[in-house]
């Protein structure tokens, strides 16, 4: 058979997504602080986009809705369609009269002399930096104080040594007996209980601090600790040859020590959740409003537009790079805006299946998926997926993510099906409710949620027992 090169015509359609189009998908998803740093980088690299200051206004209460909210409604997310190309000959004056605001220019000066805001915030020492300071304040000798700090910065955040005593021993150069020293002499550093071995050690350090060497409770953390775990007390007495009451009391001091040492310096910043979105309940309706606050109100830069219109003497290729940078930034705006008209008719669109959540609480909170918003709104459920990742909402029954409020269905003995947020409520309250000295069996749940007209099986009730990071029955039981 010949090998040959031949030419033919063939139609085909395909799928293509401009960058504008792109970037107005990938809009949709950031969260809030997310978005901020990329109108940020916009204002940044793009001259012929410009943030209009506006005059610095009080910012409505999150417990109650503003009264001009109550009278005005939504004026935020009006329609806006984002067509597949920005034409070169747009518009101009038609779109500065929609989007540009007609405030004056408001400029802020900061005081050089008053201090500046880190001289106020106090820094956080890490264990290392905590350890390493009290190792300098007793004067050790050379040896020990590299010793130490092989050790001191050979510990993970829990505070417990993450290396082998051979490998100190190997990488200072000293005896194995001064190491065993050295760390002995650390062990007795705050906090009490750092620079042990593993989770035995720890408690046996802590008891030691105490006075209790030798006693009943270093006896069950030595030898015992397995049983501790699994609050099998009856195999301590049987083992030791004690009373239950003897145990206990040893029980009741262990369960005052730290197993993680480290825990006071853990250095993760609180995260501090601003929702995206409002709701309230006004009479017997409830209002929607996005939250508008701190993002930047953008418009395009006069001079280049009235530059370009009026025809100037401009070169060629600086045109060029205007008209573009100009399609960019309207892009960017109008992308912006489809974002928020998109968030506002999700919401709206949830408030209205979750109608009974808002007004009673997340034990009435029903079965949906995405599918159910995306054909209310005509929307693909893709589309949803974005605007219900990391977006947050204020409601009457508190903040929640969009995500929240889509549910798995559990099928109910009598009646319509339940969403497993509210069975997953439900098994909360009955454990809460439970007597701690005789606690439920995932058994006994089965049975107590059947009588509430709720039917699921013990393995699922496990499931979300762990999901909610809730013991088994026999590690709850109290003595």
């Amino acid at each position: 058979m010949g090998i040959e090169l031949r030419q033919n015509l063939q139609l085909s359609q395909q799928l293509i997504m401009t960058p504008q189009l792109q970037q107005a998908i990938k809009l949709l998803q950031l969260s809030r602080l997310e978005l901020m740093d990329v109108i940020q980088q916009e204002l940044e690299q793009n001259p012929a986009l410009e943030e209009v200051q506006e005059p610095v206004q009080d910012i409505p209460s999150i417990e109650s809705p503003p009264e001009e909210f109550l009278t005005t409604g939504i004026t935020s997310a009006q329609q806006v369609e984002i067509t597949e190309k920005v034409p070169n000959d747009m518009d101009w004056d038609n779109y500065l009269d929609e989007y540009n605001s007609t405030s004056k220019v408001q400029y802020e000066f900061e005081d050089k002399d008053s201090p500046s805001y880190e001289s106020y915030v106090a820094e956080k020492k890490s264990l290392t930096e905590h350890l390493m300071w009290q190792l300098v304040m007793i004067s050790p000798s050379k040896q020990d104080h590299d010793i130490g700090r092989l050790i001191i910065n050979s510990l993970d955040k829990d505070g417990y040594l993450d290396i082998e005593l051979q490998e100190i021993e190997r990488l200072s150069g000293a005896d194995m007996q001064d190491v065993e020293r050295v760390l002995y002499l650390l062990q007795t550093f705050d906090p009490i209980g750092v620079c042990a071995l593993d989770l035995r050690d720890c408690l046996l350090i802590q008891a030691r601090h105490l006075g209790l060497d030798d006693t009943l409770v270093t006896d069950i953390i030595q030898d015992h600790i397995k049983h501790l775990e699994n609050k099998n007390y009856k195999a301590i007495c049987k083992a030791l040859k004690i009373t239950m009451e003897e145990v206990i009391q040893a029980v009741n001091i262990i369960r005052e020590f730290e197993p993680k040492p480290g825990r006071l310096f853990y250095d993760d910043a609180p995260v501090y959740i601003i929702p995206d979105i409002f709701v309230y309940k006004v009479e017997t309706d409830f209002l929607i409003f996005l939250n508008d606050d701190g993002l930047p109100k953008l418009h395009i830069n006069p001079y280049y537009k009235k530059a370009i219109e009026k025809g100037e003497k401009i070169p060629a290729n600086t045109k060029d790079y205007l008209q573009e940078k100009m399609n960019a930034a309207a892009w960017l705006i109008k992308s912006i805006h489809q974002r928020q008209k998109t968030i506002y008719s999700v919401m709206k669109s949830i408030v209205k299946f979750q109608r009974e959540f808002f007004e009673k609480g997340s034990g009435y909170l029903k079965p949906m998926v995405l599918r159910d918003v995306a054909t209310d709104i005509s929307m693909h459920e893709s589309t949803i997926s974005r605007v219900t990742t990391n977006k947050y909402a204020f409601t009457p029954q508190g903040t929640f993510e969009l995500k929240y409020f889509f549910n798995s269905s559990v099928n109910s003995v009598v009646g319509d099906a339940l969403a497993s947020m509210s069975v997953k409520e439900k098994i909360k309250q009955i454990i809460e409710n439970e007597d701690p000295r005789n606690p439920y069996s995932d058994d006994k749940i089965v049975e107590i949620l059947k009588k509430s007209n709720i039917d699921i099986a013990r393995r699922t009730v496990a499931k979300y027992r762990d999901m909610m990071n809730i013991l088994s029955s026999n590690k709850r039981k109290q003595y």
